[in-house]
Formats: C-alpha cells, structure tokens, sequence
C-alpha cells in the first residue's frame, strides 16, 4: 500500500436503462489494518455519497445493479485515482460485470467491503477483497 491510502465509497447503480457508478473518498491518516475494515471514516463516506444517490434519483428512479454488492468502500492507493481506478470504472459501466470490478479492486487497493444493513441491525461491513 502506497503511503497516501484513499478509502473510497462507490454505488453501482442503474437509471433510465444506463449504468452509473457514482464515487465518494477522503483521504487517510494511516493505512487500514490488515484483519480491520474502514470503519466510521467507511460509513461518512457512504452516507456522502447515498445522500448524493438520494439526490440524483430527481432524475429518474435509481436500480441497485450489483444486488447486495452494489454500495462498495474500498481502500487504494492515491496514485490508483488517476489510472487504474477510471479504467476499472469505465469497464464497469461498459460491461456490467461486478465480478470482475470487485476483482480489479481488490488487486489495487488494500481491501473491498460491500456494506450490509439488516433490519434493526447496526450497518455492517462484508470484505470481498
């Protein structure tokens, strides 16, 4: 992991029959630990961007694309913002294919958690990668 970590919170989400994946980050002090998951600075940054998604739905209902997998928080290292990370996005949107974004994720940053919420149950973090 690069020393500049970025924690970013991605949507895969569908709207008037077009895919779109919508990003929040924030930079972080310290890289995540290994066995840890992004916690309270994960859970800003995906209410940000469901709050940005909330907004966006003016413009035509909103479809998770990804089932369970569709509100991603993922650690990466900054230099992944200006290469890899668009790459990855633009064949998502091409492609559909979850799997292999996830996968793509994974091996550039230092962790993928799609995140969960049961009824009256705290949000959680499921890590994919």
């Amino acid at each position: 992991m690069a020393d500049a970590p970025y924690l970013i919170a991605l949507a895969l989400l569908e709207q008037n029959g077009e895919r779109a994946l919508p990003l929040q980050g924030k930079s972080l002090r310290e890289p995540l630990t290994a066995d840890g998951d992004p916690g309270e600075v994960g859970r800003q940054q995906a209410l940000e961007l469901l709050v940005r998604v909330w907004q966006r739905s003016d413009q035509g209902a909103l479809n998770r694309a990804a089932g369970d997998h569709s509100l991603l928080v993922v650690a990466v290292p900054i230099e992944a913002l200006q290469g890899e990370l668009p790459a990855l996005k633009a064949q998502w949107l091409n492609s559909g294919d979850t799997a292999v974004l996830v996968q793509g994720l994974s091996a550039l940053g230092s962790g993928v958690w799609s995140l969960n919420l049961e009824p009256r149950q705290p949000l959680t973090y499921a890590r994919l990668g």
